[in-house]
């Protein structure tokens, strides 16, 4: 299993970018850290800096049939970033394209509204979010874990860290098949 995890250069919240890869590596899959530029990204808790990560590949040098799915990690800054970056949009549209999963957590979905995949999607978010999902064409659900079939690929969404286990659980299932 390969996962693709897209995060801006910074505010990924850090424990929705850890435990995802974590997961993938327990599973014995190859996780890859994407985002619009080289070199390392910051990650945060909550409003505190804290790790920074290595890149693997830019935008531009990954595609959707590289890997079995997408892993979106949260934090407010983060999605904020990378859905003003056309590429980064791109990048996540490309899975919808392709049919491949996409698994996405707490504030992740603004993403998703700016690529315009979420219209007809059941999912669910940072409860925040529900206004963007419901305006976007979406229905938000107050649930640890959303598993939408509906659409033209599996869309795995989760509220928040603490719903990080079965959120993990769910796109780890779906991204080995």
């Amino acid at each position: 299993m390969q996962a693709a995890f897209l995060v801006a250069s910074e505010g990924t919240e850090q424990v929705e970018l850890t435990r995802p890869w974590q997961a993938v590596t327990d599973a014995s899959g190859g996780p890859t850290l994407v985002s619009p530029h080289a070199g390392k990204v910051r990650a945060f808790h909550h409003l505190d800096r804290a790790d920074t990560f290595p890149v693997d590949l830019t935008v531009d040098e990954a595609t959707a049939a590289d890997f079995d799915g997408l892993v979106l990690p949260g934090g407010v800054a983060n999605p904020d970033a990378l859905r003003l970056d056309e590429r980064a949009v791109a990048f996540i549209k490309s899975f919808f394209d392709a049919g491949k999963p996409v698994a996405a957590i707490c504030h992740a979905p603004w993403t998703l509204i700016e690529a315009d995949v979420v219209r007809g999607r059941t999912l669910t978010s940072w409860p925040s979010l529900r206004t963007d999902i419901r305006n976007a064409g979406g229905t938000w659900v107050d649930e640890p874990v959303s598993i939408c079939t509906s659409g033209p690929n599996t869309l795995i969404t989760s509220r928040k860290p603490a719903d990080l286990e079965p959120f993990c659980a769910a796109f780890v299932a779906e991204f080995s098949h």
